[in-house]
Parts: C-alpha cells; structure tokens; sequence
C-alpha cells in the first residue's frame, strides 16, 4: 500500500520552499507529478500582487500550476511555447505593449518564433520557479490556488486580479485578428 499522500500544508511548504533560477530546470526539477509556483520581483506586474516568498524578500508568488511531469512541463511548455503555456500566454497579454509581442495563428493564437525567444529570455532574467513532488497533483491543486492566491490564476481564484488576468488573455487572442477559415464552405 503506497503512503498517503502529504497534508495540504506540507504541500505549500514545499512548494514555498527554494525558488530556482530557469536554467535549474533542467538538472533540479523531478520528472515526477506535482505542482509547481512562478515567483517574479514586486516590481514585475506591479498591478497584481502576490504573497510575498518568505525568505527571499524580493520575490512574489504569481502562479500555480501542476504537471504529470514536473521537468517537462515547466522546461518544454512553460520555458518555450506559448501554445501550450497558459502561463506564457497570460505574461505575453500582459506584457504586450511594453515588449511589443507578436502573435499569430496556428491550430491557436501563438507568439512568433522571435518573440517565443524573446519571452523565454524574459522569464530567465525575471523569473524563478520552485515545486513540490505529489502523486495527484489535481486533487490539491484548487486548495493550493485558494490558499496562495496566486494573481495569474483564474481558475480556483477570486478578487480583481481576475479581471486584469481575463483581460489580458483576451488581448494575447485577439492580437492575432481574426482566426483564418481552414478552406471549408
């Protein structure tokens, strides 16, 4: 019979605990289920604030996610397209004016190859991530997200944060016009 499964505050400890730059990603993060946190500097979004990390002063929880694999899902998804990203497509809506972002269509509305890059260089020099291990990651993730506030999570979460994040999202999607029709009548 495998253990059970931690309590929900030894989760948020966890997931609290140790912020790392992204190119840690690679060599520290487990390819084991679990939730991860986006922590950015107060002054990065300055409009939505987030929990303050409690031992790294200059860092502020933005967002929470979960994966089936950690590593993967943080590394191939979070650090290189947007597509798959709703973190990176939320920072791009909510950066587009002041990084000058462009978007265009695929099977979805995605950034374009220069500014994947670019917004890959951005979360490398503003960002850090850190995770927690958990066999069920959905099972905990809305606790978590109620527990945290998370500003860039919209779902499992309230207040006026949502709005701004919304909004910014619907921007990323319409700054690509119109989807294309695919050649059918």
């Amino acid at each position: 019979m495998p253990p059970a499964p931690p309590p929900i505050e030894s989760v948020i400890e966890e997931l609290i605990d140790n912020p790392v730059r992204t190119q840690h990603v690679r060599t520290q993060v487990p390819s084991a289920p679990g939730l991860y946190a986006w922590w950015a500097p107060p002054a990065i979004l300055p409009d939505l604030p987030g929990r303050l990390h409690p031992t790294v002063p200059d860092l502020r929880l933005t967002y929470v996610g979960l994966a089936t694999k950690l590593r993967s899902r943080i590394a191939s998804n979070h650090l290189r397209r947007s597509g798959s990203s709703t973190l990176r497509r939320t920072l791009a809506g909510l950066l587009m004016d002041e990084q000058d972002y462009r978007t265009r269509w695929t099977d979805r509305v995605v950034l374009v190859d220069d500014d994947e890059d670019r917004l890959t260089d951005w979360m490398a020099s503003k960002l850090r991530v850190s995770w927690c291990e958990y066999p069920t990651p959905r099972d905990v993730e809305a606790d978590v997200i109620r527990a945290l506030h998370p500003p860039l999570n919209v779902d499992h979460a309230s207040g006026p944060a949502t709005h701004v994040v919304k909004a910014a999202r619907r921007r990323y999607y319409d700054s690509a016009g119109p989807r294309p029709s695919d050649g059918q009548p």
